[in-house]
């Protein structure tokens, strides 16, 4: 997750709090003694009130925030102990040391540092380690050769540094998604996860839904024609140095550069989501090397860093002018997503400045429709605290990009209940949603959407929708649905497409949502499958995705 830099938190949460001098007194000597055995140290502190928790989880090092069970674990210096430990009964707050969490963190940095690992994710069976993941990608390449290709784009900072180092490293490697046998240019989805290391779910998100495109391929409409029309991009482990200590059971955020903070083994690195090249060290980052937030020695300096900003230069045009109130055009092709834990929100540029981006309405109506999908809060970024160096930030301000960052759940180590029952049926449709309108993604999005078109005999139903947004923290304009057409084989951006009209179920195009119909012709149509595109058209004149049904010509 992107956390806000600790001493700009803290001193937003507790301004205009003088005397604080002395504070410590409140603290016990054993639990002094404790912050000086332990590397890692972490509290639970129970809440009364949900403002303040919200507060404390943006101004701290949090690492669950358990909002409905009424506490977060944050993990502490002995100064800011001493300070919430001060301010319990002010705030409603019960600050505890949550010893076997703190022991078992020290314990297992110290036992990785003398390479002895612990047993990988052993309390997390859901989740694929480094290794699987990659296995899991060649066996998709190996399975889906015409639809799945492995592309080595660089290096991770251990690899890079081989030659000084006894750990090798690893390649970053994106699993690529289409079927080449149907000839581009195409759009793409280009999709990023475990940038930071100990966010368990994201990888594995990415990972499930690689394998439900290349499994459903055939035998699901809508699938087909996205990874025939369209691409799919996968860098499913971002930070693979790091995940390895994720997953020694290491809350581990950043990568492992060595020379960030060499004197502590539980702060080294650089934090990736503050090094990009776009308006770096602007605001919400560290220049203090053994920060969470560090944001490295200059621009992109981290191996990691450089590999993702050369593949989006190399993935998308850079449609955007230099200015910052300068706008990607309405009709740009191409979607980045950034997969982080935790906080369940879809997030935008900016997120150093108040200010919109230039398609700031545009980027706001496609969160509120990814919110729909997976029920998160939409925000522009830095609604939810400043940040700058981020990956969302530079796909958006380098290139003009449509760039959104989705945080996962409530927990970097979620539980595979959580994972199985909410973040993977919650963020799968969201995730084909974005595939679907990477098309055109500042304009699609404000159409309607064509639900569960069907086929019986040849007759065609459909049901268009323009008003499936989020609700919270504002609403999206919505109008009645003013058209529907089908298209036989040839979608409608494809030249040569015939678009057939459709027909309002209750004889009139008047509302919000409608049923529509029309009977499809076939004849001249070959025997054999065939794929039908339904799309709406709202009174305002906006387009919404394609969605599709097979139609069986005998």
């Amino acid at each position: 997750m992107r956390w806000w830099p600790v001493a700009v938190g803290v001193a937003l949460l507790l301004a205009g709090c003088a005397g604080w001098a002395g504070t410590e007194g409140r603290v016990s000597e054993a639990e002094k003694r404790f912050f000086a055995q332990n590397e890692l140290v972490f509290a639970r502190v129970d809440f009364t009130d949900l403002e303040v928790a919200r507060r404390l989880v943006v101004s701290f090092e949090a690492v669950s925030a358990r909002y409905g069970e009424g506490y977060l674990l944050l993990e502490l210096s002995l100064q800011d102990f001493a300070r919430l430990r001060a301010r319990e009964r002010e705030l409603g707050l019960r600050v505890s040391l949550d010893t076997g969490l703190s022991e078992q963190q020290s314990r297992r940095l110290r036992g990785f540092e003398e390479g002895a690992l612990a047993e990988a994710l052993r309390d997390f069976p859901c989740y694929r380690t480094l290794e699987e993941t990659f296995a899991a990608a060649r066996r998709i390449v190996a399975e889906h050769p015409a639809l799945a290709a492995w592309a080595d784009i660089g290096d991770s900072w251990r690899k890079g540094f081989a030659s000084r180092f006894a750990r090798s490293g690893h390649d970053l490697g994106v699993l690529e998604l289409t079927n080449r046998a149907v000839a581009g240019p195409k759009p793409r989805l280009f999709i990023t996860s475990a940038l930071h290391a100990r966010e368990l779910a994201t990888a594995e998100l990415a990972t499930r839904f690689a394998e439900h495109l290349v499994g459903a391929y055939g035998t699901d409409p809508d699938v087909t024609w996205l990874l025939d029309h369209h691409e799919v991009h996968l860098l499913l482990q971002a930070n693979p140095d790091g995940r390895e200590l994720a997953e020694a059971g290491i809350l581990w955020r950043k990568n492992v550069n060595l020379l960030a903070c060499p004197l502590s083994r539980a702060r080294r690195g650089v934090d990736l989501n503050r090094n990009f090249g776009f308006e770096w060290g602007t605001a919400g980052s560290s220049a203090e090397s053994c920060s969470e937030t560090y944001r490295g020695s200059a621009p992109a300096s981290e191996p990691e860093t450089r590999a993702i900003q050369a593949y989006l230069r190399r993935s998308y045009p850079d449609v955007r002018g230099p200015a910052l109130a300068d706008a990607a055009p309405a009709d740009a092709q191409g979607l980045y997503l950034d997969l982080h834990s935790y906080g369940e929100l879809v997030l935008w540029p900016w997120g150093n400045r108040e200010t919109p981006a230039p398609n700031g309405p545009a980027l706001q109506t496609l969160g509120r429709k990814l919110a729909f999908f997976n029920g998160y809060t939409p925000t522009q970024a830095i609604g939810f605290y400043p940040t700058s160096g981020t990956t969302d930030d530079f796909a958006y301000g380098e290139l003009g990009l449509a760039a959104y960052t989705l945080e996962l759940g409530t927990s970097f180590f979620e539980g595979c209940t959580e994972f199985e029952d909410e973040i993977l049926p919650r963020n799968l449709p969201a995730l084909l949603y974005a595939a679907k309108v990477a098309r055109a993604p500042y304009q699609l999005p404000s159409g309607p959407d064509a639900l569960e078109p069907a086929l019986s005999g040849t007759t065609l139903t459909a049901t268009l929708d323009d008003s499936r947004f989020s609700r919270a923290r504002g609403t999206e304009p919505t109008q009645p649905i003013a058209a529907a057409e089908f298209y036989i084989d040839t979608p409608p951006w494809a030249s040569g497409a015939q678009p057939h009209p459709m027909t309002p179920g209750d004889g009139r195009f008047d509302a919000v949502r409608e049923a529509a119909w029309a009977e499809v012709p076939t004849a001249g149509l070959a025997p054999g499958r065939h794929l039908v595109f339904v799309r709406g058209q709202d009174a305002a004149g906006n387009w919404g995705p394609v969605s599709a049904v097979f139609l069986e010509v005998r």
